[in-house]
């Protein structure tokens, strides 16, 4: 990957799907207070990558979160902002990654009384033979759960193409379960090798009428939920946004009052819900905006929201994310979080409160904040080396956090160098040079060092690392660290 054909040295963009998100000036991401990786790492990841990855976060009304997320940091910096108006801003943020499979949500969606196909879990084959005749439907879907998207044209290591199968016959589930359990699903946003598949939700299949899209997230701009709604469902919401963007509705809540019944039915009358059927999904929608509430979510994506001839409203797929920040009052939901998709080194990172996305150059980067960490990135790049990672130390930084953080580093065997270029706002850099020399000791560091650390008790920071008697390469400023880790690999 190369930052240098996406960067003119001073400026960083953020792209996403060739689409710039926001431009921004590299002296005004080096004074970046607040991380903001609610934009920036999704724009690493999908830099480092290259793939796209429709199935995140698709959805962000009127006013992208990730823009004004960078707008907000940036606190009045002198910088261009091209926001998205048309629903394109990928998901994450400061730290949401918890994951859960599609039965996982459905649970949640039931619990709060929100109509979904009736449906059972299963992780052997026996069980999900019985799971069909239980259910006596005319029709059953067979779903693998992995938490990546595409797996309805996906194909396993067993032969089976399709992760997603549709029967009228409840004894061919056992023999459909049997191909997809313990074997590889490969679609367009699994890994090459695919992701082995350890449950699958056996449900009723129901014809769908008619599919309109609904959610409800927080908006910025609004300093709130707001419900965003289109008749047209069943499609990326993009694309709708893109054509006809007067069939997109919103609806700002009022976090006080809550969901009213004059909008819950306005959005369903927008929806396209006529008769009795306007009322059943007002009601829906308001029981949804409950669960949003109840979970401490910051996104209920149903997709479709749809009608079935029997005029019944249901929520057929739902994507939930969650604030990390009520993790103490959301224990239960979050210890269903499926980490075992993920990358090993990001989710060990996790556990510190570490965002790391691994890259594929030699030049490790540690660093504090989103903006300097893909600033950092790019320069490495400008003068010839390549970032093995992206690493952002975030801000209530502590010495144990340091150390894991270099833990990580230096297990990752293409690492021939380390940079560590530090700001120190909210970050105090005394504790980041306590926390490098402890770690460059107990660890045995065998690769060069660069430190550049400016900012809040840099002073103490750089009178405890000349008198440690490490070999650390000091570097006056970014331009000066980024050339001394590329020099300090040459050498070797």
């Amino acid at each position: 990957m190369n930052y240098a054909n996406h960067v003119q040295y001073r400026y960083l963009p953020l792209t996403v799907k060739g689409t710039s998100l926001s431009l921004i000036r590299y002296s005004d991401a080096c004074k970046l207070q607040r991380p903001l990786p609610l934009a920036f790492l999704s724009a690493v990841r999908q830099r480092a990558h290259g793939a796209s990855r429709n199935s995140l976060f698709r959805v962000n009304m009127a006013a992208s979160m990730a823009s004004q997320a960078v707008a907000r940091g940036l606190r009045g910096a002198n910088a261009r902002h091209l926001f998205f108006d048309k629903l394109k801003c990928p998901q994450v943020s400061s730290r949401r990654w918890l994951n859960l499979q599609e039965y996982q949500s459905k649970m949640l969606m039931q619990e709060s009384g929100v109509t979904v196909q009736r449906f059972y879990v299963a992780d052997n084959a026996p069980d999900a033979l019985q799971a069909a005749k239980r259910l006596n439907a005319k029709e059953i879907v067979l779903k693998a759960q992995i938490l990546a998207g595409g797996r309805g044209k996906g194909t396993f290591d067993s032969g089976l193409k399709g992760g997603v199968h549709l029967t009228k016959d409840p004894s061919v589930v056992g023999e459909l379960a049997n191909q997809m359990l313990g074997y590889s699903l490969t679609t367009k946003q699994t890994p090459k090798e695919g992701v082995k598949v350890k449950t699958v939700m056996v449900a009723e299949a129901l014809d769908i009428t008619r599919e309109t899209y609904f959610a409800i997230l927080m908006d910025r701009a609004c300093n709130g939920p707001v419900m965003v709604g289109s008749p047209q469902g069943g499609m990326d919401i993009e694309e709708v946004a893109e054509k006809t963007p007067e069939l997109i509705f919103k609806e700002v809540i009022d976090i006080f009052e809550g969901v009213q019944d004059d909008q819950a039915l306005r959005m369903a009358a927008n929806l396209g819900f006529k008769g009795p059927l306007e009322r059943q999904a007002a009601d829906q929608i308001k029981r949804l905006y409950d669960l949003f509430l109840k979970v401490d979510a910051t996104q209920v994506e149903v997709n479709p929201f749809g009608e079935t001839p029997e005029g019944q409203v249901v929520c057929f797929d739902a994507k939930i994310n969650f604030d990390d920040n009520a993790e103490f009052r959301q224990r239960t939901i979050f210890a269903m979080d499926d980490m075992s998709e993920s990358d090993p080194a990001e989710s060990q990172a996790a556990k510190w409160d570490l965002k790391y996305i691994g890259l594929d150059g030699n030049i490790a980067c540690f660093v504090n904040g989103a903006g300097l960490a893909m600033a950092t990135c790019d320069i490495i790049d400008l003068h010839g080396g390549k970032p093995a990672n992206f690493l952002d130390l975030g801000g209530g930084v502590k010495e144990k956090q340091v150390y894991e953080a270099f833990k990580l580093l230096t297990a990752d065997p293409k690492v021939e160098a380390i940079l560590v270029n530090i700001f120190g706002g909210i970050v105090n850099c005394a504790i980041i040079a306590n926390g490098i020399t402890k770690a460059c000791r107990e660890l045995e560091l065998k690769v060069p060092l660069v430190v550049r650390l400016e900012g809040t008790n840099v002073l103490e920071a750089k009178r405890i690392l000349s008198e440690s008697g490490l070999s650390i390469l000091a570097a006056n400023d970014l331009d000066d660290a980024a050339k001394k880790a590329v020099a300090a690999i040459a050498k070797k």
